[in-house]
């Protein structure tokens, strides 16, 4: 009898990845029944027939869904047994064009029938909604066409581990690895709205994180420069010394002690090792004292002394004055080869807070975000970047290497320019109600981007590729020659040679002109032979010989250009224009220290960034609150794309603004900066063309930044049955037979939308409702004085402060959820309910009058004003909070506006006919 050996899994990996280089013999069927996968090693999975799964029903080479579905998307799309073509298993087939189309039809039925039957004795009403259900349609192709082809990755750990087997994934005791280095940024403003225990545990679960320790770098950003951030992140080094080791020892989940802790697990239920349960509870010990320390420092920040805080050798800290002080930078765990309790070392950990001072523009988190990527490339230079909030964790230990699993893919990696994990939240009530997860936009729409050229950046859990940061443009794929015809003469196709000829020609030249005004990193104008090193500090020069040698015979091998636009685009440090050029990243090690951090220290200076291209081409783009947007804008211009990637755990946690106030001031801040994109230079309505930006992609983008502006024809509709019940008058005329078959079919299509996105986005009925409440909600209130504030800021000067949400506090029991905050955000939506409200009471008072025939047309205008009613349902609530009863304020400032708008209304009366007076006939009797 034959026997068949399983295949070790590289083996079987590598013959998947080659073409053809020999042919296994066939194994019949009955012998898969239990066996695992001869790629990865898992096991196969069973079928609901109670089948194996069968990916070839030739040979039935033992392989499981994922590796036969990543071999069909990246692969040869063959067995790699037989070389026969994998056909298309059923039940993974989405069709969203087709549903798109299709409803893309009925709305043209729609807005025929609208057009053609007006309203003749309500024109005012009916011209108004056909013009808002108009935009409304034009809003929801924007957001519908970018989901054109959504897709779904699958992220194979072994096989990175594979790849790259001197990794030592137990112990990282120092060997060489060859995963690459990431620098991770954490920023910070705020420690009274950022409580310094949250960041602590940011940063405790970045230095714990699975992967190589001297591949890793974690700066913290302290914008507010406070001595209270300062002093619990030199706790935090310290205990992380006993927090990584006891991780990296019984590999735990999350690596953020406060959410570890928090865990509901009964340990000792399933005969966990007694080492462990002993370990785990001195460990909490420490922790507990650790946050009594952090507490503590807490507690003493309250009271500011009036000579200003002092450190411990008695100087006065340099960050008294917020707005004016010197740049300060603090290595914690570093160069000194710090090493936690078992004598493993540690990542390194890095306190940053760059110079401010009056009169200088230091734009926000944007600015912070640049002066960390210079201080990065001058102290460890890691080709890639992580950027996250204080306030979120890394919730899966392997977040790091799920990034690398794209980012380092021979084949398509080096065109990604970041990898976007979606934001998951801790601490938000059961039901959601404000929509604080947004599961919408990140497991439905981030999707749909990605079948593209790839999702938006969101500001936070996304690895960069630093390349990309320096404004480089994505590499270009040489083309395959096209094909010839050697067997013909040449003049047969004489024609054709001209043609391509003349193509040729013209993409000489097209390349010449990009060649010269190109402004790409990796093909700087070298700077003037001789003249670089008189202007170069000798001192610099000489500790960072390797560089200055590279650097030299880069500028020998270029077309030489003055220096100034060298200068101009990276500013005067030679030392960090001398890593852009390092596109694997690393330094050159110096004894001395100290010129490390003086040059770091020179590129976090206020006035560095004079005369430069940071925050226009370089690095996080200025000109908006909301820099995510604009950043990864520019960069998809570049031609780079990025990558939508969901581990089944979720890679990163934070927490969300769970109180209605502090919710519509996010959701502000959010819609002001799309405000401020849509009134700048870099609307991609007209900015970008000619260059690397797909139009479907172009499309998500203008979605982006038009939508506070649907407010206004929101505002407008939420009025409108309000107005219909107290008039009598309706938009819509009496309906036929083909205006039902026309609604009907459209509500049925959008059914029918809303349930394939939410089949193939995982997303529960309860979270898409809670998405459609909270866009009204959020579009009558927060959109509307966006706009407004945006418009003042773009066209009057005037410019609004930035508030940083508050993170943290007790969520027991959900007590932020029923606290009241006043802000004008409340008024309208709270006077539209009114209104509506108003309304209905006003038509079912004037059916009751006018006796059974009024009720027939009062159905349409009722349903008309509750569906307003139920989508501003969850503001409602949030506005009576614990105590079952609206604030005093809002309710007085609702009703008169209600109250004016409805006297307005009865004594202007728009939107019916002007009587002329009574009409006088001759009744035929003789008065006199």
């Amino acid at each position: 009898m034959e026997t068949h050996l399983p295949l070790p899994p590289f083996i079987a990996f590598w013959i998947l990845l080659t073409d053809r280089l020999f042919v296994l013999q066939p194994k019949p069927l009955q012998e898969l029944s239990g066996q695992t996968c001869h790629i990865c090693g898992d096991e196969i999975e069973i079928g609901s027939d109670g089948e194996p799964f069968v990916a070839c029903n030739e040979c039935a080479f033992p392989v499981c869904r994922p590796c036969y579905e990543y071999e069909r998307r990246e692969g040869n799309q063959v067995c790699p047994q037989c070389r026969t073509r994998y056909k298309r298993h059923k039940g993974r087939f989405l069709c969203p064009p087709l549903i798109i189309v299709l409803r893309l039809v009925i709305l043209g039925f729609f807005f025929h029938y609208r057009l053609m039957h007006p309203v003749s004795d309500a024109y005012g009403l009916w011209l108004t909604s056909v013009i808002c259900e108009i935009w409304f349609a034009i809003s929801w192709i924007l957001d519908q066409f970018p989901k054109w082809q959504p897709i779904e990755r699958e992220t194979y750990l072994d096989r990175l581990s594979l790849r790259y087997r001197r990794l030592n994934q137990k112990s990282n005791k120092g060997k060489a690895s060859g995963l690459a280095g990431i620098d991770v940024f954490v920023s910070t403003v705020d420690p009274l709205k950022e409580p310094p225990l949250i960041t602590a545990n940011t940063v405790l679960s970045i230095l714990a994180v699975d992967y190589p320790a001297d591949k890793v770098s974690c700066y913290v950003s302290d914008d507010g420069a406070a001595m209270l951030t300062f002093e619990a992140l030199s706790e935090t080094s310290e205990f992380a010394r006993k927090w990584v080791p006891f991780c990296r020892k019984f590999s735990i989940e999350p690596r953020a002690p406060e959410w570890y802790f928090a865990q509901k697990i009964d340990y000792l239920r399933d005969k966990v090792h007694p080492e462990f349960v002993r370990e785990r509870r001195a460990m909490k010990r420490e922790y507990e004292e650790f946050k009594v320390r952090i507490n503590a420092l807490v507690a003493r920040s309250q009271k500011v002394p009036e000579e200003g805080w002092t450190m411990q050798d008695g100087t006065p800290w340099p960050g008294n004055s917020v707005r004016d002080h010197p740049g300060m930078i603090q290595v914690f765990l570093g160069r000194d080869g710090a090493c936690d309790m078992d004598s493993d070392k540690l990542p390194s950990l890095i306190y940053v807070s760059r110079e401010k001072r009056p009169g200088f523009d230091h734009h926000k988190k944007a600015g912070a975000m640049n002066a960390l990527v210079r201080v990065s490339a001058v102290l460890s230079n890691s080709p890639y970047i992580l950027n996250v909030d204080c306030d979120h964790y890394i919730n899966n230990s392997k977040a790091l290497r799920e990034a690398m699993c794209f980012m380092m893919d021979p084949i398509s990696g080096s065109k990604i320019c970041y990898v976007q994990f979606p934001q998951r939240f801790e601490g938000i009530d059961l039901h959601d109600r404000y929509s604080n997860r947004n599961v919408v936009f990140f497991d439905i729409n981030m999707k749909g981007l990605d079948g593209i050229q790839g999702p938006i950046y969101v500001g936070t859990g996304c690895v960069f590729r630093r390349r990309a940061l320096y404004g480089c443009d994505a590499p270009v794929k040489k083309k395959a020659p096209g094909k010839t015809c050697n067997c013909w003469p040449k003049w047969c196709c004489l024609c054709c040679g001209l043609r391509s000829k003349k193509r040729r020609r013209n993409l000489r030249q097209k390349f010449s002109k990009l060649k010269d005004s190109s402004k790409q990193v990796h093909a700087l104008e070298a700077i003037e032979e001789g003249d670089e090193a008189s202007e170069l500090p000798r001192l610099l020069v000489s500790e960072f010989p390797a560089i200055f040698s590279n650097l030299s015979n880069y500028c020998r091998s270029s077309s030489s250009a003055p220096e100034k636009k060298l200068e101009k685009r990276f500013g005067q440090s030679p030392v960090f224009v001398a890593s852009t050029l390092c596109e694997e990243g690393g330094i050159v090690q110096s004894t001395d220290s100290a010129s490390f951090l003086n040059e770091a220290l020179h590129v976090i200076s206020c006035g560095y960034e004079d005369k430069t291209e940071w925050g226009k081409e370089v690095g996080w783009i200025y000109g908006s609150v909301t820099e995510d947007i604009l950043t990864g804008f520019k960069m998809h211009c570049h031609g780079w794309r990025s990558v939508y990637c969901m581990p089944k755990r979720p890679a990163f946690k934070g927490s969300a603004p769970i109180n209605l106030s502090d919710r519509l001031h996010q959701v502000l801040r959010w819609a002001l900066g799309s405000v401020e994109i849509f009134l700048s230079r870099h609307c991609p309505i007209w900015y970008g063309y000619g260059c690397g930006l797909k139009p479907l992609e172009r499309f998500s983008y203008i979605n982006s930044v038009i939508y506070p502006w649907t407010s206004i024809p929101l505002v407008i509709y939420c009025t409108l049955p309000a107005f219909c019940l107290l008039t009598g008058k309706f938009i819509i005329p009496e309906i036929s037979n083909y205006a039902s078959i026309v609604f009907m079919c459209l509500f049925l299509s959008i059914a029918a939308t809303g349930i394939l996105e939410m089949q193939w986005g995982g997303v529960n009925i309860d979270d898409w409702w809670r998405n459609e409440q909270f866009w009204v909600i959020g579009g009558v209130s927060s959109h509307l004085f966006a706009l407004f504030q945006g418009l003042l800021k773009v066209l009057g000067g005037v410019e609004t402060n930035f508030t940083v949400t508050s993170k943290g506090g007790d969520d027991g029991g959900f007590s932020e959820l029923y606290l009241f905050k006043w802000t004008s955000l409340l008024i309208p939506p709270t006077t539209l309910l009114i209104v509506n409200l108003i309304g209905v009471a006003a038509g079912v008072a004037n059916a009751i009058n006018n006796g059974y025939e009024s009720w027939g047309p009062l159905f349409g205008k009722l349903f008309f004003a509750f569906w307003v009613i139920v989508h501003l349902y969850p503001f409602l609530k949030g506005m009576m909070g614990r105590q079952d009863r609206a604030p005093t304020i809002v309710v007085v400032w609702s009703i008169i506006l209600a109250s004016l708008c409805s006297l307005l209304w009865v004594r202007v009366n728009p939107f019916l006919p002007k009587s002329e007076g009574p009409v006088l006939e001759i009744c035929g009797l003789d008065c006199d």
